[in-house]
């Protein structure tokens, strides 16, 4: 999944996820990892609580618009995802060590570019999966 919105998935995969049997939390990161950034921002956007919140902040985050990421951000609060990301996150890069700082990861994706990007991108995947999967459990 790029950093900044790439081309979208085909038609039968819209129309795949669009039936598939999951929380509309989960189907606003299909969307997003299919590349379907219309329907995972109406997707996300429809929902009303901080999973929602978190999904429209990542979409708004690869078109890029930092200013309109940083807003679903702050409805988000203290997501229960943000311990173990943070973890993963140093992991991967030192430099973020710490609690977790959406704001701080949306400045490192904007300025990006080779190792960074990588690393940027690697993050953003593990971030997928924990928001993905605490999406799934209806939590």
């Amino acid at each position: 999944m790029p950093l900044v919105r790439g081309p979208a998935a085909p038609d039968w995969m819209r129309d795949a996820i669009a039936k598939a049997q999951v929380p509309e939390a989960a189907r606003a990161g299909l969307y997003l990892r299919a590349g379907l950034w219309d329907e995972a921002h109406e997707a996300a956007q429809a929902i009303e609580n901080a999973d929602g919140s978190y999904w429209h902040a990542i979409v708004h985050r690869q078109e890029p618009d930092a200013g309109n990421a940083s807003y679903w951000f702050r409805r988000v609060g203290a997501h229960p995802i943000f311990p173990e990301l943070a973890r993963r996150a140093a992991e991967i890069e030192p430099a973020l060590a710490g609690p977790w700082d959406p704001y701080r990861f949306i400045e490192y994706c904007e300025a990006a570019s080779g190792e960074k990007e990588r690393r940027a991108i690697a993050i953003q995947q593990v971030e997928w999966e924990l928001l993905f999967d605490h999406s799934l459990q209806g939590r």
